[in-house]
């Protein structure tokens, strides 16, 4: 680490969010929630009412996005002709669900559609000549549908193209500068900009094919199929897929929340259970406890176990395969943890200052499976943009990429097209491929990237706060109101709270030798609090100035409120 340019932990800077308006008066609202909504920009009785109470009867026509008709032409030909259909997907949460809704959708449509997954190891990320090879020899389709990947895939669909299968791209991920593949329709209005002010570009590829399967029924209805049913599984991978909880994500998230505390899916009713999560569910279920169960399988082998238990129909299969994801999900934490140690110990030994912008690093002992989650850890730990990469014995890195607001990794990645084998994603989630002497090239060219395009503010974490409180406001009602603010997510962040000149009513306890639970004090008010990872971090002398967010707290059938603790500092600092 250099001695100019500290990137261990950096201390946050604390900033009160400003509303653009006052809250409204003569509201039936606590003012807590009022001063919410109103950092939010949030104020008029309609956008209180489309923020708070999302309807279904407000999402957009699904031929607005644009080839949605070209797809749906294709693919009712395709039920009509008794085609054989391959849904061929991401072995991620957002590719196991698009995966599952387009097999029910199809299923509905009696077409016995054949879902494919490629190997996280052996295919990598997408369409590929070999996966598509196997598939092919396999199922022998004549239609393939892509979710959640393809959009990149030229010369794959070139070459199911010379095979004589045609193919439609349901996808959410950047196109290429190279231009798009030449395949029947391309859904995706990241890559087909819609016009009219639609543009669609928040979803996911399971929202994508949400609408999809609204237009296809919309189209030609069917008897007995609901499709609102299926809206656990659109939130189960709209949460995990880290898109904004905006527009009609926040709409399909919100009522599929709802719908998952009575969910028809055996498989996903299983993973509540073995989770051990209760209803009323949130989008933080979803983020800690389903995402990352389903994604394990997929990250240390195949994904096709989670697949299995969301298409699966028989409880004691289902919950066979839980207690299986389970398992990986165990294994998967022990591999993070000691890969995300040495990938810190990497970082914050060098003392060159080759690090000072960021990180590109790589080993030849890391499981490519975790190198997501490990960049996502580094990358929040020194506030820097990150990319961790897998090399196999022969040099060939598989690699993850995580950034920080204001610096695109989609542009930087096109900016180094010549280090790179491949690489694409989001400006601030990607992957890429790229051989093992290539590394320090891209960490070079990263510290020029970041160090050019940014003020060093930027790189300082900034902590922001929507309003100051005080702990009286703390009680049930307050809580009845904070819950319809959910789902919290991207663009919709949970709120933080600001109360000033607490003390804790005695000495904190130690939870699992990391986490601390205190009681706090405001004058004559008390309340409850847990300080995730608190017990590795030095409190200052009280009184103190706390940011936290808000937690239903459910014990033995009694709900109180909690304080979720994001961070503790002296009173006496200026904010």
């Amino acid at each position: 680490m250099s001695s100019n340019t500290s990137r261990s932990s950096p201390i946050k800077e604390w900033i009160i969010n400003k509303s653009n308006a006052k809250p409204l008066e003569n509201t039936d609202y606590p003012r807590l929630i009022e001063s919410i909504l109103s950092v939010r920009d949030i104020h008029s009785d309609e956008e209180r009412a489309s923020y708070l109470s999302p309807q279904l009867k407000s999402l957009s026509d699904p031929f607005l996005i644009p080839q949605m008709d070209v797809a749906v032409e294709r693919i009712l030909k395709a039920i009509d002709l008794g085609e054989k259909i391959v849904i061929y997907g991401d072995y991620d949460v957002d590719g196991v669900t698009s995966l599952t809704l387009m097999k029910n959708v199809l299923t509905a449509f009696n077409n016995d559609a054949v879902t494919f997954l490629p190997h996280r190891v052996d295919d990598g990320y997408g369409l590929s000549i070999n996966a598509l090879s196997r598939c092919i020899d396999k199922h022998s389709p004549s239609l393939i549908i892509a979710v959640d990947c393809g959009t990149t895939s030229i010369e794959e669909i070139n070459w199911l193209n010379d095979s004589g299968v045609e193919s439609v791209i349901l996808d959410h991920h950047e196109a290429s500068s190279d231009g798009l593949p030449n395949c029947i329709a391309i859904v995706n209005p990241k890559a087909t900009r819609a016009s009219g002010g639609n543009d669609f570009e928040y979803f996911c590829s399971v929202g994508i094919v949400f609408k999809l399967a609204h237009a296809l029924l919309k189209t030609r209805p069917v008897d007995d199929f609901d499709l609102r049913e299926y809206l656990d599984i659109v939130a189960l991978g709209t949460v995990a897929d880290l898109v904004p909880l905006i527009k009609e994500n926040r709409i399909l998230v919100k009522k599929g929340l709802a719908v998952m505390a009575n969910t028809k899916n055996v498989g996903l009713a299983s993973l509540t259970e073995i989770s051990r999560i209760r209803p009323p569910y949130s989008a933080m279920d979803i983020s800690f406890r389903l995402g990352p169960r389903i994604n394990a399988a997929g990250r240390l082998d195949s994904a096709t176990k989670a697949l299995e238990l969301l298409l699966c129909e028989d409880p004691l299969i289902a919950k066979n395969i839980s207690e299986e994801l389970e398992q990986n999900n165990r294994q998967r934490q022990e591999i993070e943890s000691l890969v995300t140690l040495e990938a810190i110990e990497m970082v914050e030994s060098d003392n060159t200052g080759k690090y000072d912008f960021g990180a590109v690093i790589g080993n030849k002992g890391w499981h490519p499976g975790v190198v997501g989650i490990v960049a996502s850890r580094l990358s929040r730990k020194i506030y820097r943009p990150v990319f961790v990469v897998a090399l196999s014995d022969d040099g060939i890195g598989k690699g993850s990429g995580r950034s920080i607001d204001g610096i695109s990794l989609v542009k930087f990645i096109s900016d180094n097209r010549g280090i790179l084998d491949s690489g694409g994603g989001h400006d601030m989630a990607a992957g890429i491929t790229i051989k093992e002497q290539g590394l320090g090239v891209l960490n070079e060219k990263l510290q020029t990237f970041v160090s050019q395009q940014v003020d060093t503010s930027l790189l300082m974490p900034k902590l922001h706060l929507d309003t100051t409180c005080e702990l009286k406001e703390l009680n049930i009602e307050l809580l009845d109101y904070y819950q319809k603010l959910e789902p919290f997510g991207l663009n919709n962040a949970e709120p933080i709270l600001l109360a000033k000149g607490l003390h804790a009513t005695a000495v904190p306890r130690i939870l699992k030798h990391k986490h601390l639970r205190m009681t706090l004090r405001q004058d004559e008010a008390i309340c409850d609090a847990i300080y995730f990872s608190g017990a590795e971090i030095n409190l200052p002398n009280p009184p103190w100035d706390v940011a936290f967010s808000i937690l239903r707290n459910d014990f033995r059938g009694k709900v109180s409120i909690q304080m979720n603790i994001k961070a503790i500092r002296s009173s006496s600092a200026a904010i």
